[in-house]
């Protein structure tokens, strides 16, 4: 099912190439048709990374005066700079700042919110964007005018980047685009937006569709119902660089512990562990809609489920005859350890309408790594 085109909505593929020819995004280096996805633009890295002693907070007079005039080694902040453009390693647990090859031109009625790619969440690597005068991370406010600097740590392992590498992306939002619970409900009896992960999958009952500002997902502890499944992979503490350049590449036991099932369909989260898992459901994304990932519980601070959170229209759906695909998660626990149950709700999705339905949706044609994904790790290990 598609919609009509809205006044309100995120951004589609023709309105961010609109964007691109308008000026409202620029760059020095040409922006790459591989960048534009469905709903959002793919940011890249820039020439020089900084090594900062810690994060921060970005203050709006502080920050604007620092980063403005990348004034950094007046700063407290910087120790060193690194060049990127012929590749550079970011050590794991360290605190970069890079400024982003893109800049933004936004007209008043239009904002933008960042995300980290899957990708890049899947590897664990933790990421955000820092703007000029904006006291907040990831949310560009409208009518913004000015650089894009991400704030990139990598917590479990260390990985090679180079100018013009991807770790995060972006989405144009105009207006208030969130879809309310009961326009879910009734789009799930029309166009099933959730599967059982069965075989064959079948529409999840709508007694059990749950809402509440947002559609809520459970945890999958069983995997493929055998004793010995793997459901779900632990990253071990000590490996390898990763390369990003490298797709297909790292044995994936050298850098990961699969974990298997438990007789009690259960799982004990250590804290500051990572952890990939996959969702009870499979999800699907109408052309006319995209998706975001959220935490279901906000103040239960010691979990974080997932560090990339987008899902493009088209995502579990293709030509609509897909029926869904299961949702990767990242995990990791903070102060306390946690124990977790197969089918214990666990995190909930967001859905936004389009504009206007995308020239091109989530899938192969795209290029897109993960349309028929079940527990999948980063596109640079071997399958």
């Amino acid at each position: 099912m598609t919609r009509a085109a809205s006044s309100k909505g995120i951004l589609p593929y023709q309105h961010i190439t609109q964007l691109i020819a308008r000026e409202s995004i620029t760059s020095d280096h040409p922006i790459e048709d591989r960048q534009i996805q469905p709903a959002s633009l793919d940011l890249r890295l820039g020439k020089k990374a900084y090594r900062l002693i810690s994060s921060f907070l970005p203050e709006l007079s502080a920050i604007s005066s620092r980063l403005n005039a990348l004034d950094f080694y007046q700063s407290d902040l910087v120790m060193y700079e690194m060049d990127l453009t012929q590749g550079a390693i970011l050590e794991k647990g360290h605190v970069y700042l890079v400024p982003l090859l893109e800049q933004l031109d936004l007209p008043a009625t239009l904002r933008a919110r960042a995300n980290p790619k899957s990708t890049t969440g899947r590897l664990d690597v933790f990421t955000r964007v820092v703007t000029d005068l904006n006291a907040g991370f990831d949310e560009i406010r409208a009518g913004y005018r000015g650089p894009l600097y991400l704030e990139v740590v990598p917590r479990s392992f260390a990985i090679k980047v180079r100018t013009g590498d991807s770790l995060n992306q972006i989405r144009f939002v105009r207006g208030d685009a969130t879809v309310s619970d009961s326009a879910l409900q009734k789009l799930h009896g029309t166009d099933p937006l959730l599967f059982r992960n069965a075989s064959p999958p079948k529409p999840l009952p709508q007694k059990e569709f749950r809402t509440e500002r947002g559609l809520f997902l459970r945890i999958d502890l069983t995997g493929s119902a055998r004793e010995d499944a793997v459901i779900g992979y632990r990253a071990k503490k000590n490996s390898h660089v990763i390369d990003l350049a490298k797709i297909g590449h790292y044995a994936a036991l050298d850098f990961w512990e699969p974990l298997k099932r438990h007789r009690q369909d259960s799982l004990l989260l250590e804290p500051e562990e990572f952890y990939i898992l996959a969702s009870k459901e499979r999800i699907r994304v109408p052309p006319g809609y995209a998706a975001e990932m959220v935490a279901y519980e906000a103040a239960c601070g010691e979990l974080r489920t997932h560090y990339a959170g987008f899902f493009d229209p088209g995502f579990g759906y293709g030509d609509g005859k897909m029926r869904g695909t299961q949702v990767v998660l990242e995990v990791r626990p903070h102060d306390v350890p946690f124990l977790i149950h197969d089918g214990q709700t666990f995190f909930k999705v967001v859905y936004d309408r389009m504009l206007t339905v995308p020239t091109q949706v989530y899938g192969t044609a795209l290029g897109s790594s993960y349309q028929r994904q079940a527990l999948t790790l980063s596109k640079h290990f071997k399958a």
